[in-house]
């Protein structure tokens, strides 16, 4: 029996907040509720998730170059390096595995400078403002385009 295909879960700066940051902007569920959520919506299809959180851009990149040796796809809230960092498009390009990007907000309602993003042009699949049910989304929707070949 080979082994499950595995996507790579990252959340950016401050996300390790959710449930307590400005819980009108991005309810009350936890850091812990969506991975349970995204590991849920990836074992009914087969898949493994492997989590990482970190307030330190250097720690994702690297997290991303490590994706290559056994994930598949990521899905990634990058939180506000969104708005900032091509590092990280870099690293989610030079990688070249799928990815889709996830925002629990919808920034497009918010402040101007959250409607740019580094990610979307590249980003193989986005779902942005569905709370943290949007992780359950995206990663069914990246697990149908890997399906997909």
């Amino acid at each position: 029996m080979s082994a499950p295909h595995r996507l790579l879960l990252v959340n950016g700066p401050n996300l390790n907040l959710l449930g307590t940051r400005e819980p009108d902007v991005y309810g009350t569920a936890t850091l812990a509720d969506v991975e349970r959520l995204a590991t849920a919506s990836a074992t009914d299809a087969g898949y493994e998730i492997r989590a990482v959180q970190s307030n330190h851009e250097g720690v994702l990149i690297d997290a991303i170059h490590a994706a290559r040796e056994d994930c598949v796809g990521i899905v990634i809230n990058p939180g506000g390096l969104t708005h900032t960092s091509v590092a990280l498009r870099d690293a989610l390009t030079g990688v070249g595995m799928p990815f889709a990007e996830v925002h629990v907000s919808d920034v497009y309602a918010r402040e101007a400078f959250r409607h740019f993003s580094y990610l979307d042009d590249v980003a193989a699949v986005r779902v942005v403002g569905k709370g943290v049910e949007g992780y359950a989304q995206a990663v069914r929707e990246l697990i149908a385009l890997l399906s997909r070949g």
